[in-house]
C-alpha cells in the first residue's frame, strides 16, 4: 500500500471534514481512534479505513476486519495522520464513515423505555457523554433538539466512546416541534431542575412510564418555556455543600434511576 502524506488529495479532502458544513454536504465524517473506528466497523457505518504506517501491527485487527468487509484500507505517515487528527497526539487509526442522525419520525419512540434529549447542547463533550450515558443505560434514543452541537464532531464522537453508532440519534432544529413529537408518541415529558416538585428518589411510578428526560445546556440550563411546558419536573437532591451538578453527572443519576425502574 502506499503511504499518504498530509499533502496528499485524500487527507487534504478528508481533513475538510473537520467542517460540519463539509460533513453535511459529504454525508460523511471521520470518526477517530480504537473505539470509534472498532464501532464504526462493527454498524457497517464505515467506508474506509486509515492507519498511521507506525500502528498498522497496533491495529492489526481492525485493518483486518475492514479488508474483509470490503474497504479500502490506506497508510499514512505521521504528519498525514496529525492533519486527521483533533487530538494533541493522534491515536493512529480513522475511519471514514456515513453521517448517523436521522429524523425524529424515523427513531421508534412509544413503547416501554426511555429516551433521552439534549435541549441545545452546545458543548461536544457533554452531548458526547450524554450519548455514552445513553447507550450504557439503555435509553432508546437520543435526541438533539434547538441549536444543538453536530453529534459527529470529533469531540463529541470520542466523548462517547463509540455510542454515538449504537444508539439512534434524532435531530431536530424546530424545539417545539420535536417537544411536540415527543408528545404524540405518548412519552411523559421530566425537565431536570434544580427545584424541582418531584424529587428523583420519589419520581418511580413516573419512571414506569414511557418517558423522555430533558436536559438543558450547561450554561444555561432548560429554557424556562420547556420547564413550564414540561409534565413534571425533576430535581436531584443534594446532600453536601456542592452548588449543583454538571450534566454528564445529573443525566448519569437520572438514567441509572430509569433503567433501575425498568428492571423491577
Amino acid at each position: 500500500m502506499d503511504v499518504l502524506t498530509e499533502r496528499s488529495s485524500r487527507v487534504v479532502s478528508l481533513a475538510k471534514l473537520h467542517r460540519a458544513a463539509v460533513r453535511r454536504s459529504e454525508q460523511r465524517f471521520l470518526a477517530e481512534g480504537a473505539n470509534a473506528v472498532d464501532a464504526a466497523l462493527t454498524t457497517g457505518r464505515a467506508v474506509r479505513l486509515l492507519v498511521r504506517e507506525d500502528d498498522v501491527e497496533r491495529f492489526a485487527d481492525l485493518v483486518s476486519r475492514a479488508q474483509a468487509a470490503g474497504l479500502e484500507v490506506h497508510l499514512l505517515n505521521g504528519r498525514a495522520a496529525d492533519k486527521l487528527s483533533e487530538t494533541t497526539t493522534a491515536p493512529g487509526v480513522f475511519a471514514e464513515a456515513t453521517l448517523l442522525t436521522r429524523s425524529l419520525d424515523d427513531v421508534e419512540l412509544a413503547g416501554p423505555g426511555f429516551t433521552v434529549v439534549a435541549v441545545e447542547p452546545r458543548e461536544p463533550g457533554n452531548a458526547g457523554t450524554l450519548i455514552r450515558c445513553a447507550d450504557a443505560l439503555g435509553a432508546k434514543a437520543a435526541v438533539m433538539l434547538g441549536d444543538s452541537v453536530d453529534p459527529h464532531n470529533g469531540k463529541c464522537v470520542r466523548a462517547s466512546a463509540g455510542s454515538v453508532f449504537h444508539i439512534p440519534i434524532a435531530v431536530e432544529r424546530d424545539v417545539d416541534a420535536g417537544l411536540a413529537r415527543l408528545r404524540e408518541a405518548g412519552l411523559l415529558t421530566l425537565a431536570t431542575t434544580m427545584d424541582g416538585e418531584v424529587p428523583l428518589p420519589e419520581a418511580g411510578s413516573l419512571l414506569s412510564r414511557p418517558h423522555a428526560w430533558l436536559f438543558g445546556n450547561e450554561a444555561h440550563g432548560l429554557p424556562a418555556e420547556v420547564i413550564t411546558g414540561a409534565d413534571h419536573r425533576v430535581s436531584i437532591p443534594i446532600a453536601g455543600r456542592a452548588e449543583s451538578l454538571n450534566l454528564a453527572a445529573a443525566s448519569a443519576i437520572c438514567l441509572y434511576a430509569s433503567a433501575a425502574a425498568a428492571s423491577r
